[in-house]
């Protein structure tokens, strides 16, 4: 039957007498839990939950409800909410605090999806008259295809991400366009905003690895270019900064240019694991680990070991999930997965730190930087939220749905210590041992 109405006389002569809402909201209670301040309108007019409550949301069509049968669980939400069938109206991360704050603790964020759930959702979908094959997934959704982390197949997942426009990333992340955590030195406000943070931590990174001038140093995963363009500015190193999108790599040369730095760095369209040119004294991978999968994490660690001169230094700034076993189940269902990152591996700490080691390297500092990632997330959310109908004229609705919801949720996962962030510090170990390492913390980031 589709989304049209039910071609079954019975089912109108019924429906006639109940709205949608009054199917709807004892299941929306029974998965919810208790009195919410959540008022939900449905697509004939129905409401359901309190008049004046604090959270609004619209099941804009009979395709929400199809979406939730289908896939009872946040890839289910996930469609409905990128392709518009659901619309969540006012703040975002506030609203969907108040649904993680439902979660069971040990399953983590979301809502209550039992089978008691999915027969409910499958008996309100039947009264309603709205039973039929799956909805077609919003375009925004990912299909790739090939030996997972292939070259190939890195490179289609990264395009997927990153090459949806310049504008539109320059609009989200603001003027530094620096995709990863920033350093907040102070509290975000109008005299400290995230352009200073991310200044901030572009100079943590470049003291991290001691920068001096002369020195050669290697960005894998360069993005648009951002340090590669700090370091050689501020610290008169020469540069090469490595990427397989296509598209950042245009803007970060032209960057590099504008700058008047192209006797410094070097931008190239290549994947780390072709860089055969070390050696480097300094490699920096600011959010870049996450890409490259477990299984070829050692893989990862060796070859840029490989990469560094000796007493040379690799900072790995990374996003980490907690401790534990990895679900291999989650992927398929995983709105990360499907929109945002795919293939995309986050292992925990210890993991990242194990391949460093066993690579031959010596970790020597760690930081965590969650609660930076938090505040950083924030300020992409209202960057995107104060510019929408433009972002959504530089991409699509969709995608600008798919950006909101997912930085959204990951500002609540690193402020509820779900994820984490940390930049490792490691150094290959030189003659006898040596690592031209200074004795203290202090002077290593003075």
């Amino acid at each position: 039957m589709g989304d049209l109405d039910c071609a079954d006389p019975r089912c109108a002569v019924h429906l006639s007498v109940m709205t949608v809402a009054d199917v709807v909201e004892p299941l929306v209670r029974a998965s919810l839990g208790g009195d919410l301040p959540l008022r939900v309108d449905y697509w004939d007019g129905s409401s359901s939950g309190p008049a004046d409550g604090q959270f609004r949301a619209r099941f804009a069509s009979r395709r929400a409800l199809r979406r939730l049968l289908w896939a009872p669980n946040e890839l289910g939400f996930a469609r409905a909410y990128v392709s518009g069938d659901i619309v969540i109206e006012g703040d975002l991360i506030a609203a969907l605090s108040m649904l993680d704050g439902l979660a069971d603790p040990a399953a983590g964020p979301g809502v209550r999806v039992d089978a008691d759930t999915r027969r409910a959702i499958a008996r309100a979908a039947l009264r309603l008259g709205i039973l039929g094959p799956p909805p077609r997934p919003p375009r925004e959704e990912s299909r790739l295809r090939g030996r997972r982390h292939s070259a190939a197949r890195d490179a289609d997942a990264i395009a997927h991400h990153y090459d949806v426009g310049n504008d539109f990333y320059r609009l989200v992340l603001g003027p530094s366009m620096v995709y990863s955590c920033a350093y907040f030195e102070e509290p975000p406000s109008v005299a400290y905003t995230l352009e200073d943070a991310q200044r901030a931590k572009l100079d943590l990174v470049a003291r991290k690895l001691g920068l001096q001038p002369g020195m050669r140093v290697l960005d894998v995963g360069c993005g648009w270019g951002a340090f590669v363009r700090h370091a050689a500015r501020e610290y008169g190193v020469t540069a090469v900064g490595v990427t397989v999108s296509r598209e950042q790599a245009a803007l970060a040369q032209r960057l590099v240019e504008d700058e008047g730095l192209a006797a410094q760095v070097e931008i190239r369209v290549q994947d780390y694991r072709a860089v055969d040119d070390g050696p480097y004294d300094a490699i920096a991978s600011i959010g870049m680990a996450e890409h490259v999968g477990m299984d070829l994490l050692p893989g990862y660690a060796s070859h840029l070991f490989g990469l560094l001169a000796p007493e040379g230094r690799l900072l790995n700034h990374a996003i980490a999930r907690r401790p534990g076993p990895r679900d291999d189940s989650g992927s398929s269902t995983s709105f990360i997965d499907r929109y945002v990152f795919p293939d995309g591996e986050l292992e925990p700490l210890a993991t990242m730190v194990e391949a460093l080691e066993g690579a031959g390297l010596e970790v020597r500092d760690v930081e965590s930087l969650r609660e930076h990632y938090a505040l950083t997330l924030r300020a992409w959310v209202a960057n995107l939220e104060a510019d929408w109908d433009r972002a959504v004229a530089l991409s699509s609705a969709g995608r600008a749905r798919v950006w909101r919801l997912y930085m959204a949720g990951s500002a609540l996962g690193f402020e509820g210590n779900r994820l984490g962030v940390n930049q490792v510090l490691a150094v290959r170990a030189g003659e006898r041992g040596g690592s031209g390492m200074p004795r203290t913390r202090e002077a290593l980031l003075h």
